[in-house]
């Protein structure tokens, strides 16, 4: 099964110089390659900061767009990992291995199985 891991950090916090923010980023040059070793990687792509992010919403048949991302908070999504895990306790076990687990977040999330029933809410 594929998990999306969301990774999730404050900007001041990486890149504010400390030793184990510095050690961090330098360490997650090489984690796709542990990833591809392992044989769980799939994709991983990081995101600019959020000033150069818009924000689309269309209402009523409207688009607009706002720049930056619309929440208030002082962590942001910096990246995603997408990967290949037998279970959730896998998936969370691989991640929880990512550099900047040590000083952000990761999120675990199922990718969606289009050939499986929506889900009843």
């Amino acid at each position: 099964m594929r998990y999306a891991c969301l990774i999730y950090y404050d900007p001041k916090t990486l890149f504010g110089g400390s030793p184990e923010a510095d050690a961090a980023l330098d360490e997650c040059a090489t984690y796709d390659v542990t990833l591809k070793e392992s044989g769980h990687f799939v994709m991983g792509e990081a995101l600019e900061l959020p000033e150069e992010a818009m924000t689309v919403r269309v209402r009523d048949g409207k688009m607009s767009a706002v720049d930056g991302p619309f929440m208030e908070t002082k962590e942001m999504l910096g990246g995603i990992i997408l990967i290949e895990a037998r279970d959730l306790n896998e998936a969370a076990r691989v991640a929880s291995g990512h550099p900047l687990a040590r000083v952000g977040a990761v999120e675990i999330r199922p990718v969606v199985d289009f050939s499986q029933p929506r889900p009843e809410l």
